[in-house]
């Protein structure tokens, strides 16, 4: 059996679930493993591709029972106040979400990269790693996949009432993040561009244009973030830096334009843009050295 169809699908249902691409890849291959092991025994009740979830999902809820949750900076406190003062530190266990290259998840089909970008959107990510793993896995699969109530009770070995209910308090815990309007692809190519020649040339005026007055910033591995176009403007003068003291690259992330970045010649890390009408609404920063070899040739 051939289930190299799925892999695409499979990784990011796992990202979704797990937060971040290692990870997710390396559940997609005990998945493999397992449904190769266990394909002789493998009654064909369901289809080959809920079979496949119901073993990806599975593995996925075994592999968060060993590890805390990955929230985004603005997931862990208020937004800080003073932009002058210096970060806060990480703490040890800390475990961050990371990006993911829209290559690894999309098809060549217009309509399934789409779908498929829409879905791994950060500020979706970011609140799923806020849920419980099972409730997690139930949103997912239900509103993200859109598995019918018996299948996903049958795929987690529950009821339909407690996906219904275990559905419920996933919604009230994961609050739906603001729609942002987004531009077309080429306007957003557009504001990217923008965006690294600003960093590049030190031109913070030229930075400030394009984000919106609702703007927020977040440099993960810090726990700190900023919130307001005058307090993340104050923030991004003391790290601009001199003209050509950052080199970036267009890519793109989570369905995001993104620009890989090196700071004095070092690989610094990835960051993804959220952009609107209006401009940029909001800049994470990754500020993980390995992520550039990941992103810069996707």
């Amino acid at each position: 059996m051939d289930f190299e169809p799925y892999r695409r699908e499979l990784l990011a249902h796992c990202y979704r679930m797990l937060g971040t691409p290692d990870e997710a890849e390396d559940v997609v291959q005990e998945t493999y493993l397992r449904a190769i092991r266990g394909y002789e025994n493998f009654e064909g009740r369901a289809s080959v591709r809920t079979w496949l979830y119901r073993i990806a999902t599975n593995a996925c809820l075994t592999a968060l029972e060993q590890r805390s949750r990955r929230p985004l900076p603005s997931g862990l406190g208020a937004p800080s106040a003073d932009p002058d003062a210096p970060p806060t530190p990480a703490e040890p266990g800390d475990a961050w979400p990371r990006p993911i290259p829209d290559a690894l998840i999309t098809a060549e089909d217009p309509a399934e990269i789409a779908v498929a970008r829409e879905s791994v959107r950060l500020a979706l990510i970011a609140g799923l790693q806020l849920l419980p793993p099972r409730q997690r896995a139930v949103l997912i699969l239900r509103e993200v996949l859109a598995f019918p109530a018996p299948e996903v009770a049958e795929l987690l070995g529950t009821t339909v009432a407690a996906v219904k209910s275990t559905l419920q308090r996933a919604r009230v815990t994961l609050r739906a993040a603001p729609d942002v309007e987004e531009p077309t692809e080429p306007e957003q190519r557009e504001l990217l561009e923008r965006y690294m020649s600003a960093f590049m040339n030190s031109d913070l005026a030229a930075l400030e244009q394009l984000l919106r007055d609702d703007a927020v910033i977040e440099p993960v591995p810090s726990r700190t973030w900023f919130a307001g176009k005058r307090t993340c403007v104050a923030f991004l003068r003391h790290v601009m830096g001199e003209p050509g003291e950052w080199h970036m690259t267009p890519t793109r992330a989570n369905g995001q334009p993104a620009a890989a970045a090196w700071y004095r010649g070092e690989p610094f890390g990835v960051a993804v843009l959220t952009v609107g009408r209006g401009g940029i609404a909001r800049i994470t920063v990754f500020g993980f050295p390995d992520l550039v070899e990941r992103f810069a040739g996707s």
